[in-house]
């Protein structure tokens, strides 16, 4: 049991067995959705607080930042409690901050253009390690007007596949959405997947209807399977079938995410391909210019090649826009500045 975990019905049986009023476990709630220690508690009474310390905590904390200075970008190092790292990346856009979190660390999936996936997936990260993404970045960039918060949209696209870690994202998202949780809209939260296609169906029912982002990349399945071993499973034509039930049963557009890589999947012709595969279907596609990984051999493309790939997609009428590039002087795409980092701690040439 970890306390950051608990939810408001486990605390209210803890609190019960442990013979404490229910106004009690009001308090501690306020206090835990906020990701305060025991020891911050102060409108408890220092006997429960030194119980609830008893507790291992279970969150996390900042190990590194790095401060982009092209566009203001923050790029975090969280360390959890058993010494593994993760990275989140804080966002900041007119309308609003945006943390991009993890849900694992590394990933198993495997896909050719990634770094967290280089060493495969440790572990899954639990409830209160996600919710303390959350508040490790509001604590450290606290917002200035009281009942704000500085991060309003969230998307689940840092290292790990979500849908890998189904129950705890699946909570996690529940309670980030609900009244007596942080009440952040889940039309400010997007869930990218690389298409477990089962687990897309569940998600229609089990979750709030977030946006969801399928990685795609490819408009072919030789393509595709070679950038993505998922797409051995789940082809495009499975993986197509569920975007549009997702989209049909909960009224909204399915964002397809499509890393421009030069030489694989980023000409004029493939815009033309990907515009009939998705010709008819609520979407939108996101173009992403790639964040080069040294070790895979992929490159990118100039902004004009994406701006050109778009314009042709628009002109087919599919909406499409390019990812403003954020923070590539700051290991900006995945898992690239945990990986840098663990190899320094090793020693690693």
């Amino acid at each position: 049991m970890y306390l950051a975990d608990l939810t408001k019905d486990e605390l209210v049986k803890l609190f019960t067995e442990w013979g404490e009023p229910k106004y009690r476990t009001a308090q501690a709630f306020e206090w835990l959705k906020k990701g305060a220690r025991p020891e911050e508690m102060t409108n408890l009474p220092l006997p429960l607080r030194e119980k609830l310390a008893e507790i291992p905590y279970g969150g996390v904390t900042i190990e590194q930042k790095f401060l982009s200075q092209k566009d203001g970008t923050v790029k975090y190092l969280f360390r959890l409690e058993d010494e593994n790292l993760v990275e989140g990346v804080l966002m900041r856009y007119h309308y609003g901050n945006t943390l991009c979190l993890s849900t694992q660390v590394g990933c198993n999936m495997g896909c050719k253009f990634c770094a967290s996936t280089l060493e495969g997936c440790v572990r899954n990260l639990r409830v209160g390690e996600l919710l303390g993404q959350i508040h490790a970045v509001e604590r450290d960039e606290p917002t200035p007007e009281p009942g704000h918060r500085n991060v309003t949209n969230l998307v689940l696209m840092g290292s790990g596949e979500p849908l890998d870690n189904y129950e705890n994202v699946v909570a996690f998202l529940n309670f980030v959405t609900a009244q007596d949780g942080l009440r952040i809209s889940a039309r400010n939260i997007s869930v990218s997947t690389c298409g477990i296609v089962p687990k897309i169906d569940s998600f229609i029912e089990d979750a709030p209807h977030v946006t969801l982002s399928i990685s795609l990349h490819a408009h072919d399945d030789e393509t595709r399977t070679s950038l993505m071993p998922i797409n051995r499973a789940y082809p495009i034509c499975e993986l197509l079938a569920a975007s549009q039930r997702y989209a049909e049963k909960t009224g909204r557009r399915v964002v397809f995410e499509y890393a421009l890589i030069g030489g694989v999947n980023a000409s004029l012709a493939d815009a033309d391909h990907l515009a009939s595969l998705l010709r008819g279907m609520l979407c939108h596609v996101n173009l992403i210019p790639l964040n080069p990984v040294p070790e895979r051999g992929l490159a990118g493309v100039s902004r004009a090649e994406a701006q050109a790939f778009c314009d042709r997609l628009n002109d087919k009428k599919i909406s499409a826009t390019v990812r403003r590039e954020m923070g590539t002087d700051i290991d900006g795409a995945c898992g690239q500045l945990r990986r840098r980092i663990m190899h320094e701690i090793r020693g690693d040439n």
